[in-house]
């Protein structure tokens, strides 16, 4: 998985680019997640156009992602996922627990 991040406004997106699955993309989503915050970033968008699946590691990732940054008074925001991680975020219920949004413009907005 390859994870570049970039700035707009208060908000830091990450481009992930690859499966979000336990093991090497997993941890370089945590690595780069634990940075940002550590540098002081509290507002999270992640792009998931480029991301064809995420497993349940992944699906923890964002759980963990989520929970810190509301505890720092900060906000987590997925969206332009793909199909099948569409469907597999639905279907853990977690549509509906995550900002889920189809495009940048519209999370961004939100």
């Amino acid at each position: 998985m390859d994870v570049t991040v970039r700035k707009i406004g208060n908000v830091s997106i990450m481009d992930l680019k690859g499966p979000l699955r336990i093991g090497e993309g997993e941890l370089k989503f945590r690595e780069q997640v634990k940075n940002l915050v550590e540098s002081g970033e509290i507002h999270l968008a992640v792009n998931l156009a480029a991301v064809p699946m995420v497993d349940s590691s992944g699906i923890g990732a964002f759980v963990r992602t989520h929970k810190l940054l509301k505890e720092i008074g900060g906000r987590f925001i997925l969206f332009a996922p793909t199909k099948m991680v569409r469907q597999t975020l639905k279907m853990v219920g977690l549509d509906r627990f995550f900002g889920l949004y189809e495009d940048e413009t519209s999370a961004l907005a939100g």
